[in-house]
Order: C-alpha cells, then structure tokens, then sequence
C-alpha cells in the first residue's frame, strides 16, 4: 500500500507540471518606451514646428486587464510663432500629453476609449485673450477596429489648442494598416477636423475646419528601430492656418525615425 500511494503521489506531481507547462501563459503587464525624431512634426497633418524637426519620445504602460497609461513629448514651435504673427510674446516649446484608457473586444471588433490631455508646460498663448486662449487641451476618444480598419472620434472638453470658444470641436479619423511584407506596413488616412465657435475679430466660425489626407510607409529595420515616410495634404484655410509666414497646412513629405525598447 505504502508503495502504491507513493507511485500515486509522484504520478500526480508529474502530470501537475506538465499541465503547468502546457498551460497558456497569463497575459503579462508591459511597459514600453521609445524616443524618435521627424523632419517635421504634424499633428492632423497641421504643422507644429515650422518646417524644422522635432525630438520626441514617451512611455507607455499597458495592464493586462485592458487598461492602459502614457506620455508623450515633442519640441513645438506653433505657439511661439502665432504670438509673433499677433505681436506678442508667446511661449511654450514642448507639447506633453498624458491619456490613458482602456481597450477591449466584442464580437469581433476591437474598441479603444479613453482620455488625452495635451500640455503645453508654461504656455502662455492666452496672454492675448482677444485672438487666443490658453492652448491645454482636453479631449475623449472611441475607436473601433475591424480587421486592418479603423475609425476613431475625438470630441474636445475644452476650447481646442487656444481657439477661442471652441469647446466641442471634433476630429474623424479613418485609417487602415496593410502590411505589404519584408517588414513594411502602408497606413492610408483621411480625416476631418471640425472646431467649433471661432469667432474673434480675425477668425471666423467655420473658417478653422479642414480635411486631411496622409499616406504613410513605414519599414521595421529590426531592433526596435523604424522609419517611415509620410506624403501629407490638406485643405486647410490658408488665412486661419498661416502663422508668421508659414502655411502649417501645406503638403509635404515627413521623414521619422523611431526607436522603441
């Protein structure tokens, strides 16, 4: 008897460890880094650093229950040039924006809500209260994905990087991701900007909306290093969107490269 029980126990320690191998592993927590640099850092394909580069990086941590945090930080130049384009003194250099969220499936389709909160440390755009507020912005989101597809709404808390009475603009975003082999992935874009209210004694409601479109190549180079290159066009106003003599919504060809770990 004493044998048997013995010959019983070590079966059932076997066949535990070998569940335990064989068992699908728990989705794990991440946490992700990556800095990059771009030729010209657009943001809904308006230009945000007068036709120069931009350092950028960020963090993000992803919970395995679905929830997510982040920050990301790029250098900016628009904020000081529309000061000098309305006579005054304008600074914030860096944009930081902090989100977090929460991502799930149904049926098939993939979902995305969650919080963004743009910082413009220091900023003081608002300084000329006349032509421009304060340029934080707060926004929500909701994106859906459907294989290669996705479609993703923002909707404003706030009045939209400093346009005046401009709480509950929004941004449609439609965009898919093909992957075309030997580590390169196609992203076509289009997308609508809408910003409500903008009435001041030099902008007028209606006159900041515009449609976007964006065709983007990235390559996987390995090692967590990627480039991309981007063709951009807009249609935006060119009296609204010009600041100190530069068209932030003319077409051009963004140049990025990315490393993340």
């Amino acid at each position: 008897m004493k044998l048997k029980s013995k010959l019983l126990l070590a079966l059932l320690a076997t066949s535990s460890a070998a569940f335990a191998q064989t068992a699908p592993a728990a989705p794990e927590s991440t946490l992700s880094y990556n800095v990059g640099v771009v030729s010209e850092y657009r943001y809904r394909s308006i230009g945000q650093t007068k036709g120069t580069p931009a350092l950028q990086g960020g963090v993000d941590y992803a919970n395995a229950n679905g929830f997510y945090l982040g920050a990301w930080g790029s250098t900016i130049k628009w904020i000081k040039e529309a000061g000098v384009a309305n006579s005054y003194d304008a600074k914030g250099p860096v944009e930081i924006d902090l989100y977090g969220g929460y991502k799930g499936e149904a049926a098939g389709v993939a979902y995305d809500v969650g919080y963004l909160r743009y910082q413009y440390q220091g900023n003081t755009l608002g300084n000329k209260p006349s032509v421009y507020t304060n340029a934080n912005t707060d926004e929500i989101y909701g994106a859906l994905t459907l294989g290669v597809v996705t479609a993703k709404y923002s909707y404003s808390l706030s009045d939209l990087f400093g346009n005046l009475n401009s709480k509950g603009s929004t941004y449609l975003d439609l965009s898919a991701t093909f992957d075309v082999g030997n580590g390169y992935s196609l992203v076509p874009h289009v997308g609508r900007q809408a910003i409500k209210g903008v009435v001041t004694g030099v902008r007028t409601d209606k006159q900041g909306d515009y449609t976007d479109v964006s065709f983007t190549l990235n390559k996987d180079l390995g090692d967590g290093l990627s480039a991309s290159v981007s063709a951009i066009s807009t249609n935006a106003n060119k009296s609204f969107y010009t600041t100190n003599n530069y068209y932030q919504g003319k077409n051009i060809t963004v140049l990025g490269l990315k490393y993340s770990f």
